[in-house]
């Protein structure tokens, strides 16, 4: 019976109370629940905004710290395969200089094979010749 009381606080003709039922009034009673139900999603719609707002700056952290490692390892990578490159490199010029050192002295070696066969000749000669020959060669 308390909605009765609450109701005859309402302005109206005494016709229009009784044509009106309990239900049309039902709203009223929930209206001062509403108002507080209001200011609770406010609250909740905050909570909900600063959470919103947390999560995403957690995400952008996330994703430069990704970036970030990203970016590590690629240079990590590029300063592997730079040293790699190097290592090849100085391997294949020490290959050119023990091969080049192996060639002149197989080169040394044919000249003195070709001047002990030719000693017979003056050096003048048997240099020129031996050039031509190696030469040849």
């Amino acid at each position: 019976m308390d909605h009765v009381i609450q109701f005859e606080g309402i302005p109206m003709s005494k016709s229009m109370r009784g044509m009106c039922k309990e239900e049309d009034y039902a709203f009223l009673g929930e209206k001062g629940e509403s108002h507080k139900e209001t200011d609770t999603l406010g609250e909740d719609w905050k909570e909900d905004k600063v959470e919103r707002v947390r999560r995403r700056r957690e995400r952008v952290q996330q994703e430069q710290e990704r970036v970030r490692e990203v970016e590590e390892s690629r240079k990590e990578k590029e300063q592997q395969w730079r040293h790699h490159v190097a290592e090849l490199a100085s391997t294949q010029e020490q290959r050119l200089r023990d091969r080049l050192a192996r060639l002149r002295r197989f080169r040394d070696f044919q000249r003195s094979v070709l001047a002990e066969e030719m000693s017979l000749q003056t050096d003048s000669e048997s240099s020129q010749a031996l050039d031509q020959l190696l030469t040849r060669i």
